[in-house]
């Protein structure tokens, strides 16, 4: 039998990293599928998304991976000097980018805010993507995240997985956004019960839920100037 690296050639469409993150973009994809686009192949046993899991699993998660030495990242089955340079190299641009700070802060003071920094990201899109602004208390924005994508007509996003990525970046507030592919911003139904589920869970946390912005094409509704929330 010859004796090959699985590549991410070999790996069904799903799966396949690199085509997810030119569809969806960088912040779709999770930590072991990034890991997987920097490894670029995986063993003869497991894809590159598979040993970016077992990468992430043996070495406690993404905080604890970074803190590893190159010796010690070539002592994991399947990676090798060049992985293991790959990865630290990821890992110290990240570190970089961490401390650079940037010229210019965006600041969200209306709906309008929103929709100039998101509307060109969302209104192409041909599924609902449910993304969250993270501000700090002078609302300047200090992360940004894609927390689901849905399908051509409903986005799910729990209250949990919205919370505790606001306060993995230590937010005061955050803002909410998603498309509606029809290019009609009206808000559903759906959208008003989730925004009013974040809001109040919001209110136990301490982190305020400012606005829901619904995009469209070229438009966009408010959720909070409707008095829907």
């Amino acid at each position: 039998m010859e004796s090959h690296n699985l590549t991410l050639r070999d790996v069904p469409n799903e799966e396949r990293p690199r085509e997810r993150m030119i569809q969806y973009g960088a912040a779709a994809l999770n930590n072991a599928e990034l890991l997987a686009i920097l490894l670029r192949t995986g063993t003869i046993q497991e894809s590159a998304v598979h040993l970016g899991q077992r990468l992430l699993a043996q070495s406690g998660g993404l905080r604890s991976l970074s803190d590893l030495s190159l010796q010690q990242l070539m002592e994991i089955k399947g990676i090798g000097a060049t992985k293991a340079l790959q990865i630290m190299a990821g890992i110290e641009l990240g570190r970089r980018m961490a401390r650079t700070t940037l010229e210019e802060t965006v600041t969200i003071r209306s709906p309008q805010d929103v929709a100039k920094l998101l509307m060109e990201e969302l209104r192409y899109l041909n599924k609902e993507h449910f993304v969250c602004l993270f501000l700090n208390t002078k609302n300047h924005v200090i992360g940004q995240e894609t927390l689901s994508m849905g399908s051509l007509n409903a986005s799910i996003v729990h209250p949990r997985e919205v919370f505790r990525a606001a306060i993995k970046r230590s937010s005061a507030s955050i803002v909410c956004a998603h498309n509606h592919p029809s290019g009609d911003p009206t808000p559903s139904q759906e959208d008003i019960q989730l925004t009013r589920r974040l809001v109040e869970a919001g209110e136990v946390i301490g982190i305020d839920v400012l606005d829901h912005i619904v995009i469209g094409d070229h438009k966009f509704v408010s959720l909070k100037e409707l008095g829907l929330m």
